[in-house]
């Protein structure tokens, strides 16, 4: 604990003595607004016309809905560059470009004329899909022994965009560890106002291994079988969305699963499903509210974000599951190119049964502690905290050989980091686990690299506080 914490403070000593001013991935500094209104005033600016640039699939209005302003407000001077630049942000976090520009191009008077210039992303991608099927990378590769068998492949056809409002058609053919059909349109706005939205899809898939349990070293146990499917899934839901402003999301979402194991399963597990069934269909419900004020979504350094569900399975005994939860970020910077980043979540499940496929927790989605990737942790509920400071190193622009308008460059930025997780899950039918029902803590150094397409790659070098330590990486991509 103690080479920790003289590590956290020489990294913060380090922090403190840099202090360049910070590169975004897509830089406006070239506009003569962010000079012009760094001596802010009380003038009142009436916005005189708002033209829009490089869209050339995007409709116009999908764009000028992410502006904080519009044709013919007012707005104060000292409340002009925050505006623009959080407006740029915006229409970033749309994930329809992979650059994009909103400044001053002209002032006459007290009115401004305002310019917002976009670089369009490639929207059709027919991509070979090679994905591993365990938790993450160091999983698969030390856990698996790098088993080319646990691997899904197959094509991805994505659309996005596909009539120009930010609309997305996904067909994905794959093979494999799992067999799986999937098929999903998502139309975020559907009325004129631009608030109404809905979200339809359809997965079948099987396959041939199945999780059936964890041991008391919080490790998952596996069946399979060479010869025989042993889990099939077909699941059909629909999302309705409401999106009032920038910031607020809201979403309900109804689903129809029928889910089987073969009966193997169940004997190696008779508390797999309820009641001792190999399959079990039942209809659920989700209401899902968001708040998002932070600059960019995939790898926030700035604002807030914050998200909190309620969600009900099944409508009678048999499949009855209630959860709750709550999860945020909160992210600030101390320097220019220095921020620091806490994340925190909860949830709760009732009532408490021990039905195993009930009781995933830990090791899946953003409950994951860096370090302990080897490791799934169920539970009926629990809790994390994630603290991390961060500094960007450098950032490079990588000129492409393409003659594009939109794709010569690539910019790439580097993040130095230091971190420290906690989280906690509460399981009443957990026996002599390692982690269960203690308090986990972890803690490490790492290696953040940023680009477009929301390209996030991350090297981290980790200890739990059983000693154990290694190198893990993660990624992320909208391909």
């Amino acid at each position: 604990m103690q080479v920790k914490a003289i590590f956290v403070w020489v990294f913060l000593v380090y922090s403190a003595f840099l202090n360049a001013q910070s590169v975004s991935l897509i830089d406006t500094s070239n506009h003569a607004l962010i000079n012009s209104t760094q001596n802010a005033k009380t003038d009142i600016y009436l916005i005189g016309d708002i033209k829009v640039t490089g869209n050339k699939k995007t409709k116009e209005k999908i764009i000028l809905r992410e502006m904080l302003f519009k044709k013919g407000d007012y707005i104060f001077e000292n409340e002009l560059y925050s505006k623009l630049k959080r407006s740029k942000e915006l229409i970033y976090n749309t994930t329809l470009f992979v650059d994009d520009s909103v400044y001053v191009a002209q002032k006459k008077g007290n009115v401004l004329f305002i310019n917002v210039d976009v670089k369009e992303r490639w929207y059709f991608f027919p991509l070979p899909y090679f994905i591993l099927i365990d938790r993450n990378f160091n999983t698969w590769w030390v856990q698996e022994n790098h088993d080319l068998n646990r691997i899904n492949y197959g094509m991805k056809f994505m659309q996005s965009n596909f009539t120009g409002v930010n609309d997305k058609l996904n067909i994905w053919l794959i093979n494999g560890y799992s067999q799986q059909i999937t098929m999903r349109y998502d139309l975020p706005f559907l009325n004129k106002a631009l608030t109404k939205g809905f979200n339809v899809g359809f997965t079948y898939s099987h396959q041939r291994e199945v999780n059936y349990g964890t041991d008391i070293t919080n490790k998952q146990m596996f069946f399979r079988s060479y010869n025989n499917y042993m889990r099939k899934f077909m699941r059909f839901d629909a999302t309705y969305s409401y999106r009032p402003d920038q910031k607020i999301q809201q979403y309900f979402r109804i689903s129809y699963t029928n889910e089987s194991v073969a009966d193997t399963i169940i004997k190696l597990n008779p508390n797999f499903y309820p009641n001792q069934l190999n399959n079990v269909k039942f209809i659920d419900f989700g209401y899902y509210f968001k708040y998002y004020d932070i600059d960019y979504n995939a790898y926030p350094t700035k604002g807030f974000f914050g998200e909190a569900f309620i969600y009900k399975r099944g409508l009678n005994d048999v499949n009855n599951l209630w959860q709750i939860g709550a999860h945020s970020i909160f992210a600030k910077h101390l320097l220019p190119k220095t921020f620091y980043n806490i994340e925190l979540a909860a949830t709760a499940k009732f009532p408490s049964t021990n039905y195993f496929y009930n009781q995933g927790l830990f090791g899946y989605g953003y409950y994951t502690l860096r370090g302990m990737e080897y490791y799934v942790v169920d539970g009926l509920s629990g809790a994390l905290a994630k603290f991390t400071l961060a500094h960007q190193i450098f950032n490079y622009i990588y000129k492409t050989p393409f003659h594009s308008k939109t794709h010569d460059k690539i910019p790439f930025q580097f993040y130095l980091k230091a971190y420290s997780d906690f989280g906690y899950s509460y399981n009443p039918y957990a026996v002599n686990n390692y982690f269960n029902n203690t308090l986990m803590h972890t803690w490490g150094i790492g290696l953040d690299i940023v680009s477009i397409y929301d390209f996030v790659f991350k090297f981290e070098y980790s200890f739990d506080q059983l000693g154990n330590r290694g190198l893990f990486f993660h990624a992320r991509t909208e391909f």
